[in-house]
């Protein structure tokens, strides 16, 4: 089937709060309910516990949208989002009644709110590989984000608000305005979403290594696939290698894999400039100064905690760069990055800067590629009748490559 009415065909299945979606004769989609006990990290409560140390720290953090009237709908603290506590993940499987040993984690991009685009990519993967491909939403994203913040007529209400206190800001739209706008007013929420979402991963890999997944071996083997900034989840999870659990993991990260702040993300479908800014002053030009400032911060994201150590060298390419390079060496056979040669948000000469090094000596292999079609970053397979054979040769090229790296 083309890629165009494979997409039409999954979309039309995508019922997210149904148990079992058929595809076709072959597959289906299991969707599913995950309880995150690392809910308790984010922002919002006045003290927080790290049990792992025996620690209390005062919250230490503020938020404020900095939005009059209409601020009620998006100023939520976000350990009171009931979607960050409970959300749904989906399954791409054979119709099969057997346990899977070999399952891939799938993470999506930025201000995402369907899995729509991605559905293709997961059965090919799936159908190609015989892995069972389970698609994780990241925080504040997918079924994560309340869904009032995807109604449309009080999010180009809210947006026309932000450009008239923001004269300059750059691309500001209902698509983006409300993750654009808590992001601005509260830069950090991009640091403790990410840690959320990494032990919620960790929580998950855990209850499976229990045997308490339905369709998933206890001694299963586990890889990753990403796009955009999943791949900075992903790369975190690699390279931090809790109890050795992604030891032998392959990634596979497509349009993605620089660090943070090589990236360009001002976009309509992503965030504005405003939130840009915002986020590369705090989490960039000044995180040392904020760490200073607020010890549950500086514990987090300290050598107490490896996962929050690499986290902060993913953030800034000059920071502990001996040391991620390091990482990125070690691991580098089971790494392919595939870079889209007219992507402007995570441009592909950034990819190559982070996995092959400053000196081009870390043997990661990084892909450069071009589409025979206008394409963006957001949305590098289309969906446009006059161009469907173009884009269904291009999807079957990235994902043959995507799928004989995983088999081979």
């Amino acid at each position: 089937m083309i890629y165009n009415k494979l997409y039409h065909l999954l979309k039309s299945k995508s019922l997210y709060s149904d148990a079992i979606i058929p595809v076709d004769e072959k597959s289906e989609i299991r969707s599913y309910e995950f309880d995150s006990v690392a809910n308790n990290i984010l922002s919002g409560d006045e003290m927080y516990y790290c049990e792992k140390h025996d620690s209390s720290f005062m919250c230490g953090d503020f938020r404020n949208t900095m939005i009059e009237g209409i601020n009620k709908n998006i100023d939520i603290s976000d350990i009171n989002i009931p979607e960050n506590r409970n959300f749904r993940y989906l399954v791409f499987k054979p119709t099969s009644t057997k346990k899977f040993k070999n399952v891939l984690l799938f993470f999506h991009g930025f201000n995402e709110k369907y899995w729509d685009k991605y559905l293709p990519w997961a059965k090919k993967i799936a159908d190609d590989t015989g892995k069972l491909v389970v698609l994780f939403p990241i925080a504040f994203h997918m079924n994560r984000a309340p869904h009032l913040w995807s109604d449309p007529r009080k999010m180009f209400e809210l947006s026309m608000q932000r450009r008239k206190n923001f004269p300059n800001i750059i691309d500001s739209t209902l698509s983006n305005v409300a993750i654009s706008t808590r992001l601005h007013a509260f830069p950090q929420r991009f640091l403790w979403s990410g840690l959320q979402t990494y032990y919620d991963v960790i929580q998950f890999v855990e209850d499976c290594k229990e045997g308490n997944h339905p369709l998933i071996e206890k001694d299963f083997t586990l890889d990753f696939f990403s796009y955009s900034v999943g791949s900075l989840l992903a790369e975190i999870l690699k390279l931090t290698n809790y109890k050795n659990y992604f030891g032998n993991s392959k990634l596979v990260m497509f349009c993605g894999g620089a660090v943070f702040n090589r990236l360009s993300p001002v976009s309509k479908f992503i965030i504005d400039s405003e939130a840009n800014a915002a986020m590369y002053s705090y989490l960039v030009e000044h995180l040392s100064a904020h760490m200073e400032k607020n010890p549950r911060m500086q514990h987090h994201l300290g050598e107490l905690h490896p996962e929050g150590l690499v986290f902060r060298s993913m953030l800034n390419y000059s920071v502990m760069l001996p040391q991620r390079e390091d990482m990125f060496r070690k691991a580098a056979g089971q790494i392919l990055a595939i870079s889209l040669e007219k992507d402007t948000v995570i441009p592909s000469y950034e990819v190559i800067n982070t996995l092959q090094g400053s000196k081009r000596d870390i043997p990661v292999d990084v892909q450069v590629l071009d589409f025979p079609y206008d394409y963006r970053h957001e949305d590098p397979f289309p969906v446009t009748e006059s161009i469907n054979d173009l884009v269904n040769g291009s999807f079957k090229m990235i994902f043959k490559k995507v799928t004989d790296f995983l088999n081979d």
